[in-house]
């Protein structure tokens, strides 16, 4: 615990402890596992502001959670997480995942460049009546795919409330940097992207080789993120927590080649 301690505040001051009350650069850790500062006496703890704040259990629990989850190619289940910690509650399991998925998404993060892929994918069980454009019960997820010669770059999810022209074009200016060149469908929503900086290409079917796909690295993504959703989740993600997973898949999907994946 003291070495996760220690390794939290060289990633807290990477230029040495500095009191935040006085300023001063020498304290020392009491036995309640804060620092103690050596002018002022302030007390500081190194997981104020972090997901640990408040915790009731070891550090060394919670390294060996984020371990695991950003270890594990397609992802962990509350449950396993559950019985590879030896966690007693279910419920701990479930909030310590939600804590570190909110931390996959890097405040300010890049948005993508280039040329991008956008498309809307409807994720949610299954459903009778229509299905794709216009089905009940589904929620709506602008997936945006930069290309990176015939594979894919980086990726971005983001929920929207409706298929209409204003969510969908914050949606694009949320993920992509203006000036990039984005391709959709031919939906008219995407219409109104060239007004605000975006050179938009409509591919059409009938532009391209029999049987060849459109818009195949977003429709790759959202296949691919279909199938995380049922295979490590079983489908059961409640609508209020889907932000939450795509803020995962986008990690892991992000950094699919990583060596140091955490």
């Amino acid at each position: 615990d003291q070495a996760c301690r220690e390794y939290l505040a060289s990633l807290r001051w990477p230029e040495g402890f500095h009191c935040p009350a006085c300023d001063h650069a020498k304290a020392w850790w009491t036995g309640r596992g804060v620092l103690h500062c050596a002018h002022c006496g302030h007390q500081t703890s190194v997981t104020a502001g972090t997901v640990f704040q408040d915790t009731h259990k070891p550090l060394r629990l919670w390294f060996r959670a984020m371990w695991y989850v950003t270890s594990q190619k397609y992802g962990v289940s509350a449950l396993g997480l559950q019985r590879v910690l030896g966690l007693g509650s279910y419920h701990t399991a479930w909030v310590w995942l939600h804590k570190l998925r909110r931390a996959m998404v890097r405040p300010g993060r890049d948005r993508l460049t280039g040329t991008v892929e956008v498309d809307e994918v409807y994720v949610g069980g299954a459903e009778p009546g229509k299905h794709g454009r216009g089905a009940a019960g589904k929620a709506i997820v602008v997936v945006a795919a930069e290309e990176d010669g015939a594979g894919i770059g980086r990726i971005r999810l983001l929920r929207v409330a409706n298929a209409g022209g204003p969510s969908v074009c914050d949606a694009v200016q949320q993920c992509v940097v203006p000036g990039s060149l984005v391709h959709t469908d031919g939906l008219t929503s995407y219409n109104g992207l060239t007004a605000l900086g975006y050179p938009h290409e409509v591919v059409h079917k009938g532009s391209i080789e029999v049987g060849e796909n459109p818009l195949p690295r977003v429709h790759r993504v959202a296949s691919l993120l279909k199938r995380w959703m049922l295979g490590t989740h079983q489908g059961a993600i409640q609508p209020q927590y889907l932000d939450y997973y795509l803020d995962e898949y986008t990690f892991r999907f992000n950094r699919r080649t990583s060596r140091s994946r955490g």
